[in-house]
């Protein structure tokens, strides 16, 4: 395949970079999205785009996975049910253990603030009481449905790489996410789905040195989902900015 570039990258005029601010700016995790399907081409198209994302010494260690149709269907009930299972028996937690710590093992201000800022909110949008387990449950069991996207992707990578590769990792999510913008569509990148590699690994074929990254819902929102109006806060730029002269 060429690889090759229309144009020199150096030479490229950003024509219109308010569109490419408004893409950063419009990303935000969709918990809602319409039955509408999203044809491969616009998914070859934006997996394209994004693999000009950056990586330590071009290593690309990215292994994508695109589940649709009955794929899609199969690991959402196998994942469910595997949830519902853990929710009535917690001992089972040891049969789902991540690969890799995603959160810290102890929290700590400011993180854990705005981690329960982040939940606090989500619930008081759907009116979810603090005690309420079986709606908190049923809405934590939305990603294991991709919030009803159409389109899951799941992403791995070889074990042998290391924690730097995970940082080149963020970075492809993120290019994937905003060239999905660009087309009309909206995502939500999941640690969730973490927990159950154990099923989703041998589901979607990935080899024996694979490990599993996240998962990622992608579709076209719903705009109408009550959802969907949750916004997250941002710390001003200044607060975490240090000028060094």
């Amino acid at each position: 395949m060429n690889t090759a570039l229309k144009t020199p990258q150096v030479s490229t005029r950003i024509a219109d970079p308010a569109s490419v601010d408004a893409a950063i700016e419009s990303r935000f995790s969709a918990r809602a999205y319409l039955p509408r399907a999203v044809e491969r081409a616009v998914l070859e198209d934006l997996l394209h785009v994004a693999a000009r994302a950056p990586s330590g010494t071009n290593t690309q260690p990215w292994n994508v996975y695109v589940l649709q149709g009955q794929s899609r269907d199969a690991l959402v009930s196998q994942v469910c049910a595997a949830h519902d299972a853990l929710s009535a028996n917690p001992a089972l937690a040891s049969e789902y253990a991540e690969s890799y710590d995603y959160y810290p093992t102890q929290w700590v201000s400011p993180y854990i603030d705005r981690r329960r800022e982040c939940g606090f909110g989500l619930y008081g949008v759907l009116g979810i009481g603090k005690g309420d387990k079986d709606k908190m449950h049923a809405q934590h069991q939305r990603n294991f449905k991709f919030f009803d996207a159409p389109v899951g992707l799941m992403f791995t990578i070889d074990r042998v790489m290391g924690r730097g590769s995970l940082l080149d990792f963020g970075m492809f999510l993120q290019s994937i996410m905003l060239a999905a913008r660009a087309r009309g569509l909206h995502t939500c990148p999941q640690a969730a789905w973490n927990h159950f590699s154990k099923i989703i690994l041998p589901h979607i074929g990935a080899g024996q040195n694979d490990m599993l990254v996240c998962g990622m819902s992608l579709g076209y929102a719903d705009e109408s989902a009550l959802v969907n109006t949750f916004q997250t806060t941002r710390v001003d730029a200044a607060s975490f900015t240090h000028w060094v002269e």
